[in-house]
């Protein structure tokens, strides 16, 4: 059965050190899930519910390099994260189990156009007009959890043309990462290929072009680029 117009490519993330693949079905985000962010951004640290919002497998940036600023936007800010990739889905993935169902680990940017989100946030309605736009996901390429492990500690870090602006540790985390997908898995069908952003320290800030930020988490990855 043929399509009535060209398929889509298949967004995907490379595999660390080989010519494989890992296809992305859905990219979900954890938000305020630092109690020093949580604070930045004018709220309560105390660890009430996480809260999700997705971005589009086809934001992904696969790699660094130049990243376009986008239109619509006088305020862009970076959030560097760990992110995940499942290799196994369900419903109600218990905590104790939800490690079973990860593949790997990378690094990853959730660039969030802020003045729009601001304004979305004031009048009730999707963040998505500030979080899913073109190349808003820069991310590395993944790394199997047995070459890696499991990340629970560690440094992330990021810095801005040399100058470290954030620099935190995966143990803040309000929210870890067994909590995190048995509290997804509640409320969606999690699948193989779903990508979770699991939440940003403190330090974001605008970019302007020129730009370059590079930042890492300790074990997994780094990832640079360039605002132009």
């Amino acid at each position: 059965m043929a399509y009535v117009i060209p398929q889509p490519p298949q967004p995907f993330l490379p595999v660390a050190g080989t010519d494989e693949r890992f296809p992305v079905r859905r990219i979900y985000c954890v938000g305020r899930n630092y109690a020093e962010h949580a604070i930045e951004m004018g709220h309560d640290p105390d660890r009430e519910p996480p809260f999700f919002f997705q971005k589009c497998p086809d934001n992904l940036m696969v790699g660094g390099g130049d990243w376009p600023y986008p239109v619509a936007s006088a305020d862009v800010h970076w959030e560097l994260e760990l992110v995940l990739g499942l290799k196994e889905g369900g419903t109600d993935i218990p905590a104790a189990k939800a490690l079973d169902h990860v593949y790997g680990y990378a690094v990853g940017l959730d660039m969030t156009r802020r003045d729009l989100q601001g304004e979305a946030k004031k009048m009730g309605r999707p963040w998505d007009v500030g979080k899913a736009f073109e190349l808003s996901a820069p991310c590395t390429a993944i790394h199997p959890a047995s070459e890696v492990g499991h990340p629970d500690h560690g440094r992330i870090w990021l810095e801005r043309n040399g100058e470290v602006r954030q620099d935190g540790d995966l143990n803040q985390m309000i929210w870890k990462i067994p909590e995190m997908i048995e509290y997804l898995s509640g409320l969606f069908t999690l699948a193989p290929g779903d990508l979770i952003f699991t939440g940003t320290p403190a330090g974001v800030g605008a970019v302007q072009r020129g730009d370059v930020l590079k930042g890492a988490v300790d074990g997994v990855d780094e990832l640079t680029i360039k605002v132009v």
